[in-house]
């Protein structure tokens, strides 16, 4: 099959949070929750079953939409959909199931195995990258991620529209396999997702600096205050003194006997 039948279309790739630790039992029942889930928000932006191709990913779903879908239902209303989807499962279940979310556009092709693109490769990484998992770790009482793509974020997010709130999105770079790209990181009911700070010996906690000193911006370490009411004592031919403050450098000190007024010439 040529190339030349690739279609542009929005590729969603979700992934359920720690599911290798669940149980045979526990897996079924996240696996219908999660197809549930998909469908309420798809039904829920009017896209029909023969619009989406959909293929199994164990603990996920890969999914490429019908050109025809708006891609602003999808980062609007199916996420806030889907988001209230795992709100109301969570809460009456003891198994919680969180999801992460990777979303992009471009050209895919069906080659009758499977979706094949850069676009489906891009949508599966920001989903699993380390920087994805590494941010609802950072999150533990949020159920949802999406994580899109820089032009996604450009030509759909920003724009705005119903349930999408552009100003929530934080930007970070996703390095993973031969994947080194911008992308863009949303966590619904969150004013911002708390994303780890990926300089090089720096921490995940917000506001956390460097080991080694200060961090650049910090500006200068504020100056020691001077102290107060110390007593310096020295052996030899030298006076005591008590309860002085001395600015600068001290070179030497002369001491005046009687009332003569001071010499001018310097310090001793």
């Amino acid at each position: 099959m040529s190339s030349a039948a690739a279609v542009n279309r929005l590729v969603v790739f979700g992934d359920v949070c720690g599911s290798g630790a669940m149980g045979l039992e526990a897996k079924r029942r996240m696996r219908d929750a999660m197809y549930g889930a998909f469908a309420e928000a798809y039904a829920a932006v009017g896209v029909e079953v023969d619009r989406i191709h959909q293929e199994d990913r164990g603990d996920g779903i890969l999914a490429a939409l019908d050109p025809g879908v708006p891609p602003t239902l999808m980062v609007g209303t199916w996420i806030d959909t889907l988001f209230q989807s795992l709100r109301e499962h969570n809460a009456g279940s003891a198994h919680r199931m969180r999801l992460r979310i990777g979303m992009n556009a471009g050209p895919v092709l069906d080659d009758g195995r499977g979706l094949v693109g850069r676009a489906v490769d891009l949508a599966a990484r920001l989903c699993d990258s380390p920087t994805a998992r590494r941010t609802m770790e950072l999150a533990p009482g949020s159920d949802l991620l999406l994580v899109v793509s820089d032009w996604l974020y450009t030509n759909v997010v920003a724009e705005g529209g119903r349930y999408v709130e552009p100003e929530t999105y934080r930007s970070a770079r996703v390095r993973i396999k031969e994947t080194d790209e911008q992308a863009w990181f949303h966590i619904p009911r969150l004013p911002a997702p708390p994303l780890p700070d990926d300089r090089p010996g720096a921490t995940d906690a917000p506001g956390a600096k460097t080991g080694g000193g200060p961090v650049r911006g910090d500006g200068p370490p504020p100056s020691a205050p001077p102290r107060i009411g110390t007593q310096i004592n020295a052996r030899g031919d030298v006076a005591s003194f008590e309860n002085n403050v001395f600015h600068g450098e001290v070179t030497g000190i002369r001491k005046h006997r009687g009332a003569a007024a001071p010499d001018t010439d310097g310090a001793a």
